[in-house]
């Protein structure tokens, strides 16, 4: 019988941060529920302020939940969201104490000997581990990612405070049922602990933009990592947001394969990132300069924890929206959402999706070069639409978010978010038509049980 793992989910440990974000999350729900006794706005921005304290706070999983959930268009109120974007995914680092012990306990007292080089310093932090430099005993440059310990314990007690948070959210706008984003959130954040899962999701997508040369993706060194250890090539490159004063040229050039990393795999093998951070990305310089300002060839994607893979009829459904906007067809608007999943639809629910999703989708439709924004103030953008569906939620009958919709939603609205960073002007519409001209469901049912298979995921 193998020894116990020491960091399996201890009880203890759970107990510990059971109390630590109850308490937190629990005083700031008694408040809202006292001032929805007292008739007071449910939106106090000092309940905005006290609830992002308290998950800032914590760092690690319910930090990261609560930072998806904002990015949901109508989930939380607007003083909410825009507290919860503000929290900062990035955990103080753990000393050389740490990464001796968990180094040692994922490959073995001489782990040492294992490289020609390691960094004890950590070079990145971020919310469930962080990554070291090192050098491999054939001169290759490594990054190695190591999990913070007890990881598996903070994400049980967190996702167990989810249904907290949730519930201030059926407080605050009952019409949209959040059941399926709770499960979902769930399953993701459980699929991020396994470094191994994060291996075959590189691997994929490695296979998803083998040609792309405005994308790189680094290569997991199996030998070398374990479920807590995530060893693969280091990738150098600069910061994406050091690039935001370039070039409109150069910025463009960044846009450009930020759009084609996320569309190409999606509308050629069903998956997106899910976590389009800033810091997911670093910029690669182009190949033969020496000395002066660096000169972007293109993205280094850089985190894989959070993959979502569809199944090829929810793609189909994207398509389907896309097309049902451009050609006025509504039955194609209509059959696009059913293949998402959603449930129940009458007409009046159908109007209100379409005010989101034809938000969401006029970039790819104006065949023009033109700003993610285009022309609207970043701090306005969006907050019409959202007003306006919001408005009319009050009227209809409930509505249960599909699983599948909800990290499809974040993801375009990070993508975005980043675009608008750019200040990128690009033929958005031109771009997207590229990625999905020779759309097929069965050929992307073919393509993406063949590079599942070959990345160890089927």
């Amino acid at each position: 019988m193998p020894p116990r793992d020491p960091e399996e989910n201890r009880l203890t440990r759970r107990i510990g941060r059971y109390a630590r974000v109850g308490a937190n999350v629990g005083g700031v729900a008694a408040r809202v529920a006292g001032a929805r006794l007292m008739g007071r706005d449910l939106s106090d921005a000092k309940n905005a302020a006290s609830l992002a304290a308290a998950l800032g706070g914590l760092k690690g999983p319910l930090m990261k939940l609560a930072q998806i959930l904002s990015t949901v268009p109508d989930l939380l109120p607007e003083e909410f969201a825009a507290e919860l974007r503000t929290l900062q995914s990035a955990a103080p680092p753990m000393g050389p104490a740490f990464v001796k012990r968990r180094m040692q306990a994922e490959l073995g007292p001489n782990w040492e000997q294992r490289f020609a080089r390691f960094d004890r310093e950590p070079s990145a932090a971020a919310s469930l581990g962080q990554v070291h430099r090192a050098v491999s005993l054939g001169g290759r440059d490594l990054a190695c990612k190591l999990q913070y310990p007890d990881m598996q314990s903070a994400v049980e007690a967190d996702l167990s405070q989810l249904g907290v948070i949730l519930a201030l959210q059926r407080r605050f706008n009952p019409e949209i049922d959040t059941t399926e984003i709770g499960k979902e959130l769930g399953e993701r954040l459980r699929e991020e602990l396994d470094y191994r899962r994060e291996a075959q999701n590189m691997r994929l997508y490695g296979i998803a933009l083998r040609d792309e040369p405005l994308v790189n993706v680094p290569e997991p060194e199996d030998e070398l990592s374990s479920r807590r250890l995530l060893t693969m090539t280091w990738l150098d490159g600069k910061p994406l947001m050091s690039f935001l004063d370039h070039s409109l040229e150069e910025r463009n050039r960044i846009a450009t394969a930020l759009f084609r990393a996320w569309w190409v795999p999606f509308a050629r093998h069903g998956i997106i990132h899910g976590d389009p951070h800033l810091g997911n990305y670093s910029v690669f310089e182009a190949a033969g300069r020496t000395g002066g300002a660096v000169e972007p060839a293109g993205i280094n994607l850089l985190d894989f924890g959070c993959i979502r893979i569809f199944s090829p009829v929810f793609v189909a459904g994207v398509v389907d929206l896309y097309h049902g906007f451009l050609n006025d067809d509504r039955d194609l608007i209509v059959r696009a959402y059913h293949r998402w999943g959603f449930k129940g639809l009458t007409d009046e629910i159908i109007d209100i999706l379409n005010i989101w999703a034809r938000f969401i989708y006029a970039p790819l439709l104006d065949d023009r070069v033109r700003t993610i924004a285009d022309g609207v103030k970043p701090m306005e953008y969006g907050r019409k639409e959202v007003w306006k569906v919001k408005q009319g939620l009050k009227s209809a009958k409930p509505i249960t978010v599909p699983r599948e919709f909800v990290l499809m939603d974040r993801a375009a609205i990070g993508l975005g978010s980043v675009m608008l960073h750019l200040r990128a002007e690009l033929n958005f519409h031109q771009i997207f038509s590229e990625a999905i001209e020779d759309f097929d469901i069965a050929k992307l049912e073919r393509r993406q049980a063949k590079a599942l298979k070959a990345a160890g995921l089927s």
